[in-house]
């Protein structure tokens, strides 16, 4: 029996062979800038930054004028010009550590982390843009908020009742609008590490509102008297008292200031590094 002849396969000519394609459009390689960008956008498009942030700007703006409308020119003989700003601090530290966890925990929450993963598989890198966009926002909105009530409180209350007043307490002001800057990138942190939105809050407010609480209990024992006066001289709201220059908690240039510096700014570095372990490690 015989078969069907075959007809050898021709070879194929060098016009027909298909060509490598190449885009009319410019196609840079990515790097930080482009994450830089992406953040951004991302940051303010959400509303939960118009609500925190501007949370923020009327709790420190609204009670601090309030406060500078309570005071007399001869209040601030012994106390910055600054001071007034402090009191909306304190509860304006709060936005910023909730706008902190957002930054990264609604992109898990809502699954666009994938997306965004997927755009931009170098994780260390995404991490990196949003540290930077996140602090230069917060710290943008914190000094803007605080200058605004030391700029009122010097109009209506700097006369020459209200005594000297240098540039120095300015720069103590900057480095309490510095401290709650850490308090939101250490949110951040916490919120890349859970990956939960109220998990991360919870733990925020636990760190900053407990010590005092902690401490005075600890005290109230006569062999943990010692650790509960270190809770109670170490935390937040007692750290701002001495960067804002406050009589009862210090002078603002006081070795205890720094001291609350430098721990918060090893506590966020270890959170920090942990996230970026934790991030590069784990699936989305």
């Amino acid at each position: 029996m015989t078969g069907r002849p075959t007809t050898p396969a021709s070879p194929t000519s060098t016009a027909d062979r298909p060509k490598s394609y190449s885009s009319p459009l410019e196609t840079p390689r990515p790097h930080l800038g482009h994450a830089v960008a992406s953040e951004w956008t991302k940051l303010i498009s959400v509303r939960s930054t118009v609500w925190t942030l501007g949370s923020l700007v009327l709790l420190v703006v609204g009670i601090g004028l309030l406060a500078v409308s309570e005071t007399r020119s001869s209040d601030y003989q012994q106390v910055p010009l600054t001071a007034p700003a402090l009191f909306g601090l304190l509860v304006g530290q709060i936005p910023v550590m909730v706008l902190g966890v957002l930054t990264i925990t609604s992109e898990y929450g809502t699954g666009m982390i994938r997306t965004t993963l997927t755009a931009a598989p170098d994780r260390a890198r995404v991490l990196t843009a949003k540290y930077l966009v996140f602090a230069g926002v917060a710290f943008a909105a914190v000094a803007g908020s605080v200058a605004s009530v030391g700029l009122a409180s010097a109009i209506l209350r700097g006369g020459a009742g209200a005594g000297a007043h240098g540039g120095g307490e300015w720069a103590h002001a900057l480095a309490g609008c510095v401290y709650v800057t850490l308090l939101g990138v250490l949110g951040l942190a916490i919120g890349a590490m859970l990956r939960h939105s109220a998990g991360a809050i919870a733990v925020m407010l636990g760190l900053v509102t407990l010590p005092p609480v902690i401490g005075a209990m600890l005290s109230m024992w006569e062999t943990l008297a010692p650790l509960g006066s270190t809770v109670l001289r170490y935390n937040a709201p007692v750290a701002l008292m001495r960067l804002f220059g406050l009589p009862d908690a210090g002078t603002g240039n006081s070795p205890g200031s720094a001291a609350q510096v430098l721990l918060l700014l090893l506590v966020t570095g270890a959170a920090v590094a942990g996230s970026y372990v934790v991030v590069g490690r784990r699936d989305t």
